[in-house]
């Protein structure tokens, strides 16, 4: 073949070589689309429960001396009682209920209630009147699930609460050493609330009068009773955990008692124990103010018809409400 032949057919096959050779087609994967991501869905929060607060008492005693008047504590004397007004918050003006009668008196400290809400207008043990148809500290401590327990000297206390309020009731016709010897005897280790009555005072104040050198005789031994108790407190090692208060119904002039006098009308009332800083009172204190000052130590609702009010300032806390007392 001639070279002139030659150069085209090379030619051609150079041209050839250079196209490129077919192959299969991939596919080529969609771009991948990146969804932005949703916003955080915030946890919906939950409520935050405020704990309860603390009792200010894990237990508390109620002990009301029938017919004490606040100036025959030096006179019997009664040296348990002074010894532990020195850690006290106490009031000697403090005043009770007209009439200041044994009943209606005691309904009043335990009801927080005025003789015109809670209608015992009467004096003696009466069971066909019932009892005291209010809610009393007793209705809230046993509603709470608490042990609640009475021990008294006259019967007619029976018509203070309703039956049911009290997980105890002791009636003990007896002075006020032998009902103290009786309640430790029995004594109910896991009470809540519990409402001690002396009687004897009375007893003597109406057959040889207020403050006859018998009726100071049997308040020296209404002390020595509160110093059984106080020892059995400690023995059994609940006396820092207990709130007391020690006070009464009414106090008395020669022979009787009953009228708007200050001699009748002025009681003494002590708190010593848990959760009281020790003051001389500069408040009014009332009796209504008991039930409701046994509420607020026991983180009880004080109920809105009370016409007591707890006594503040025996807890060191400014005095947010004034007592209204009973007309």
């Amino acid at each position: 073949m001639s070279r002139t032949h030659f150069f085209p057919l090379w030619a051609c096959l150079l041209l050839l070589a250079c196209q490129p050779v077919d192959t299969p087609l991939t596919a080529t994967p969609a771009p991948t689309v990146s969804a932005s991501p949703s916003p955080t869905t915030a946890p919906t929060p939950q409520p935050t429960l405020t704990p309860e607060p603390e009792p200010l008492a894990r237990r508390v005693i109620i002990l009301s001396i029938d017919g004490l008047r606040p100036d025959a504590i030096p006179l019997a004397p009664m040296p348990n009682l002074m010894a532990l007004m020195q850690t006290s918050a106490y009031s000697l003006s403090a005043q009770t209920i007209h009439p200041s009668a044994t009943l209606p008196a005691h309904v009043s400290m335990l009801s927080g209630q005025c003789p015109a809400k809670h209608g015992v207008d009467w004096n003696d043990y009466t069971p066909e009147k019932g009892f005291a148809q209010v809610t009393d500290i007793f209705d809230l401590a046993h509603a709470a699930g608490m042990q609640t327990v009475m021990y008294v000297g006259k019967e007619k206390l029976r018509q203070v609460i309703e039956p049911e309020s009290a997980d105890i009731f002791e009636y003990i016709n007896d002075r006020d050493l032998v009902i103290t010897e009786r309640l430790i005897e029995n004594f109910p280790a896991d009470f809540d609330l519990l409402f001690i009555h002396f009687p004897t005072a009375d007893w003597m104040g109406h057959v040889y009068g207020w403050l006859s050198g018998e009726q100071l005789s049997v308040l020296f031994r209404a002390d020595q009773a509160l110093g059984n108790l106080l020892a059995e407190l400690d023995a059994r090692g609940i006396r820092e955990e207990t709130l007391i208060i020690v006070t009464s119904d009414h106090g008395g002039h020669g022979m009787i008692h009953g009228s708007s006098l200050p001699e009748d009308m002025t009681i003494p009332w002590i708190a010593f124990g848990a959760g009281i800083q020790p003051v001389a009172l500069t408040s009014a204190v009332t009796t209504t103010d008991t039930a409701a000052t046994v509420a607020y130590a026991l983180n009880l609702s004080i109920p809105v018809e009370w016409d007591g009010v707890p006594v503040y300032e025996a807890f060191g806390l400014p005095i947010e409400e004034i007592s209204r007392g009973c007309k």
